[in-house]
């Protein structure tokens, strides 16, 4: 029998946990037995994504800093590269965030099933909504004041504290391309190789990722049995749909407007790249096929592909940041919080940071949604509503990555007058990966 590939797996467990779920439901004595025997399981599986969050981040941040040592030879095509693709991200958390206030996916859900939502969460909501109610009497800059740590281990201790870690990361890779090469090479290949092994960390986690599924469904089955719950669940992911759709349809108007490219000429030149990509769920698996086809089909000279693309895999997520936007505000608005202008601003904020290091591989979105959560003072625990349906959100999701990608390479290279006729010229060639 031909083995099953992980994003089946992990919707068997979805289904089966829905099934199981619902069969304890009817059995007296089922529900407690899913709540102190299964959902346990769940709850170290969601435990070992916040485990990884803080290495992910110096570990992937330091490493993408770092290798952009060649900007003090591309300074200029480096700074443009850097600005347009955080450009695109922010329009990305901002799109997000849009359609998640206006279609209002979580506020489907019934007061009574909130409230037993809720309740399942006291301790942590609780918690979250103290810290809320502090951070509403400090003064203006105090969030600024709260970027810079006075102890780095000390805020590594805490997923709350990631903006803190991030702007350590980014200093240090900062420290480490103005250093010279001779002294900063040892710590970059440290940085290398601890980033490879969290990455590794990361497929280890992933391969419990259905048996973390059929816990977290069959608890919140057993526990908030009602079925505006998945209803909610639905809208919620076709509101984040209908986000990354728009990003397709943006990137399409920016090649036509900045390099006068035809939508189906960019479309035809990376369409098996989005393949690859929604197969993978991976920028960086997909990243030698991205490369190929922009410079052959596309017309990018290799000089900027080369240096572009590399950047885009590890900096560039507009699909995972769009998606974060979304996921945070509709576990909100399940839990029943009314996030302020000011929090829906620093959602956009750390998503736009954390893409910057996240990391190219499947699974590395939702220990990413762990950061932006912690940041917006939101029960990390609302994880539980959304891991069912992520797997295929994240397989659409890199489709936006790895287009985001190939666009903004494109534009830079038109800036750079290195943007020519493709060197393959028939577009309905077969491409085998």
């Amino acid at each position: 029998m031909k083995k099953l590939a992980l994003h089946w797996k992990i919707l068997l467990g979805m289904v089966l946990g829905v099934i199981f779920g619902f069969a304890m439901s009817n059995f007296e004595g089922g529900k407690e037995i899913v709540q102190d025997w299964i959902k346990p399981f769940g709850t170290i599986f969601i435990n070992s994504l916040k485990l990884i969050a803080v290495p992910l981040i110096l570990g992937s941040l330091i490493k993408g800093v770092s290798d952009l040592k060649d900007i003090s030879k591309l300074s200029k095509m480096g700074g443009k590269t850097i600005l347009i693709y955080i450009f695109t991200t922010v329009i990305a958390v901002s799109i997000g965030l849009l359609l998640v206030n206006v279609i209002k996916p979580g506020n489907s859900i019934s007061e009574e099933t909130r409230t037993e939502l809720v309740g399942n969460y006291t301790e942590s909501t609780q918690k979250y909504k103290d810290e809320a109610a502090s951070q509403k009497e400090s003064g203006p800059l105090k969030a600024l004041v709260d970027l810079v740590p006075e102890n780095i281990i000390g805020a590594s201790s805490e997923n709350k504290n990631m903006l803190q870690v991030i702007f350590f990361a980014i200093f240090f890779g900062i420290g480490l391309i103005l250093i010279p090469e001779s002294k900063s090479k040892p710590v970059k290949d440290f940085f290398d190789g601890f980033n490879e092994v969290i990455l590794k960390m990361i497929d280890l986690i992933m391969l419990a990722a259905p048996y973390g599924v059929f816990a977290l469904l069959a608890a919140l089955v057993v526990e908030s049995p009602s079925a505006d719950l998945f209803k909610a669940l639905g809208w919620y992911a076709l509101t984040v749909l209908f986000g990354l759709s728009i990003m397709i349809m943006f990137y399409i108007t920016m090649v036509f407007l900045f390099t006068g490219k035809r939508p189906k000429t960019f479309i035809d030149g990376i369409f098996p790249a989005q393949l690859l990509a929604f197969s993978t769920s991976s920028s960086a698996a997909t990243l030698p096929v991205t490369m190929e086809r922009v410079t052959e089909h596309l017309g990018v000279e290799e000089e900027v592909s080369s240096f572009v693309l590399p950047i885009g895999a590890t900096i560039n997520m507009d699909g995972t940041s769009l998606y974060q936007a979304v996921a945070a505000v509709f576990i909100a608005q399940a839990f029943g919080m009314d996030l302020t202008l000011g929090v829906q601003l620093g959602i956009v904020v750390t998503a736009t940071l954390a893409s910057i290091g996240s990391a190219a591989v499947p699974g590395a979105g939702m220990v990413m949604l762990v950061i932006v959560l912690a940041q917006a003072g939101i029960p990390e625990a609302g994880l539980a509503l959304i891991f069912a349906v992520d797997r295929p959100l994240d397989m659409c999701r890199t489709i936006v990555n790895v287009t985001g990608d190939a666009t903004v390479s494109m534009i830079v290279a038109k800036s750079e007058d290195k943007l020519g006729e493709p060197h393959v010229k028939d577009w309905d060639d077969d491409y085998e990966h």
